[in-house]
C-alpha cells in the first residue's frame, strides 16, 4: 500500500455512503434480532421458535439471491436499494404502531424478519458489489475490510442497546429506535451517484444472465470452493448464535441486559478482525485465511456450548468473532476478484444464495435445541461441520491458488 492510498479511499463520498449504509444496516439488524429472539422466547418458551424467526430472516436469500444478482447486472442498484430500504422503513413503521397499541404477536414478527431478509439478500450483489467496483482491484480487501469494520462497530453496539432498550421499554421503545435509523439510510442511498445501465440491446434475458454466474462457478475451483465453504458455514457454523440469548438466559441465568452484552461479545472480535484486516490487507493470502477462519468457528462453537463458566464463555465468543470477520471479509473479497468482471454481480447473487441454505441450519440448531438443549446442539452442529470440512477436503482447498494472485496489492 502506498502512502497516499487511504485518504482518497476514506475521503470518497460514494464509498461514505455505502459504509454508512453497511454501518446502519447492521445496527438495526442486531437490535431486532436481540429484541425480537428474546420477545419470542418469553411468548412461547421455545428455542425453536426463535430459531425460526432468524430462519426466515434467511430464507430470502437463498429464494431470491440469484434473481437478485441478475438484477443488478440489469438495474439500477441505487433505485433498487433505495425502493427496498424505504419498504423496511414502512414496515418498522407498521411494527411500532401495532407494538403502542399492544396488539403485536410473534407472527407479526416473523413477517418482518423475512421482509428484512429479502433487502439483506440484495446486500451482497448490490451494495458490496457496488463498493467493489469503486474502490478497484487494489484497494478491494481494504475496502471490504472497512466496510466490516463499520458493520461490526455498529453490531456491537446492537445487540447491548437492545438490552437496554428491552429492560427501559420494551419491545416498543427497539422499534422505535430502529424506525429513527432508517432515515439517515434513505439520507445516504439518496446521495449516491446514479450508475449508468447497459442499455436494453446489451442486455441478456434474466434467464441468461443467471446461466452466466453459473458457468463462471463452475470455470472457477476458487469459486467452487467458496461457494462450498460458505454453504458449510451457514449450515453448522453461523447458527449457533441465535442460541446465545437461550444459553445466556438458560445455562448462564442471565437478564435481558446481561443476554445484550453477550450477543455483543462476538461483534467485538468481529471488529478487533476487521481492524486487523485491514491493516495487513496488501500482506494477506486470502483463501487459507478464509478457510482457516471458518475452522476456527466451528472448532470454538464445540467449547461453547460446552462451557458453563461465563467468562469461558466470553472468551470463546470474542476469538469467534474474530474468526467470523476472516470469513466475512475474505468471502466478498475472493467472489468478487475471482469472478469474471462482466458476472460479479451474478457471481455475488450465487454467494447470496449459499449463504441462503442458512435457514436449513437455524431449523437444524432449534431442533437441536428443543429436544438436546442449546448447548448440546452447538456442540453437535460444530462437530458435524468440521466432519463435512474434512471429507471435502480437496474442493475446500480450490480456494487457495486464487490468494497468490489476488494477495498483491
Amino acid at each position: 500500500m502506498s502512502a497516499v492510498d487511504p485518504p482518497p479511499m476514506l475521503r470518497d463520498p460514494q464509498l461514505r455512503r455505502l459504509w454508512a449504509v453497511g454501518m446502519l444496516m447492521s445496527l438495526i439488524r442486531w437490535l431486532e434480532i436481540l429484541a425480537f429472539a428474546v420477545f419470542t422466547y418469553e411468548h412461547t418458551r421455545s428455542a425453536l421458535w426463535v430459531a425460526n424467526l432468524m430462519m426466515l430472516r434467511l430464507l430470502p436469500l437463498s429464494l431470491f439471491g440469484l434473481a437478485l444478482g441478475a438484477l443488478a447486472a440489469r438495474r439500477s442498484r441505487r433505485t433498487v436499494l433505495i425502493v427496498t430500504h424505504a419498504m423496511l422503513l414502512g414496515a418498522s413503521c407498521l411494527l411500532l404502531i401495532l407494538s403502542v397499541s399492544g396488539v403485536l404477536v410473534v407472527w407479526h414478527l416473523a413477517l418482518a424478519s423475512f421482509i428484512n431478509g429479502v433487502v439483506w439478500a440484495g446486500d451482497m450483489p448490490m451494495r458490496r458489489s457496488l463498493m467493489g467496483d469503486i474502490a478497484g482491484h487494489t484497494r478491494l480487501v481494504r475496502a471490504m475490510s472497512l466496510d466490516a469494520v463499520a458493520s461490526n462497530a455498529c453490531r456491537l453496539i446492537g445487540p447491548g442497546l437492545g438490552g437496554l432498550l428491552l429492560a427501559r421499554g420494551g419491545l416498543t421503545a427497539v422499534l422505535a429506535v430502529t424506525t429513527l435509523f432508517y432515515l439517515p439510510v434513505l439520507v445516504a442511498l439518496t446521495g449516491l451517484s446514479r450508475q449508468p445501465v447497459a442499455a436494453d440491446l446489451a442486455r441478456p434475458s434474466l434467464r441468461g444472465l443467471l446461466v452466466r454466474g453459473l458457468q463462471a462457478v463452475r470455470a472457477s475451483p476458487a469459486l467452487r470452493a467458496v461457494m462450498w465453504i460458505t454453504i458449510v458455514f451457514n449450515l453448522f457454523g453461523w447458527p449457533v448464535l441465535s442460541m446465545v440469548p437461550v444459553i445466556g438466559q438458560v445455562r448462564l441465568h442471565l437478564d435481558a441486559p446481561g443476554v445484550g452484552l453477550l450477543a455483543s461479545v462476538d461483534g467485538v472480535g468481529s471488529l478487533l478482525g476487521a481492524l486487523v484486516l485491514t491493516s495487513i490487507a496488501g500482506r494477506l493470502r486470502q483463501g487459507p485465511l478464509y478457510l482457516g477462519a471458518v475452522l476456527l468457528f466451528l472448532a470454538l462453537q464445540i467449547v461453547f456450548g460446552w462451557s458453563a463458566d461465563l467468562w469461558l464463555t466470553v472468551a470463546v465468543l470474542l476469538v469467534i468473532g474474530l474468526a467470523q470477520a476472516g470469513f466475512a471479509v475474505m468471502q466478498a473479497t475472493l467472489v468478487y476478484v475471482a469472478a469474471p468482471a462482466d458476472r460479479r454481480p451474478e457471481a455475488l447473487g450465487l454467494i447470496t444464495m449459499c449463504i441462503g441454505v442458512a435457514p436449513l441450519g437455524f431449523l437444524l440448531t432449534g431442533w437441536l435445541a428443543e429436544h438436546l438443549g442449546a448447548s448440546t446442539a452447538a456442540m453437535v452442529t460444530g462437530a458435524c461441520g468440521l466432519v463435512a470440512v474434512g471429507l471435502t477436503w480437496p474442493l475446500c482447498r480450490g480456494c487457495f491458488p486464487a490468494t497468490t494472485d489476488t494477495a498483491r496489492p
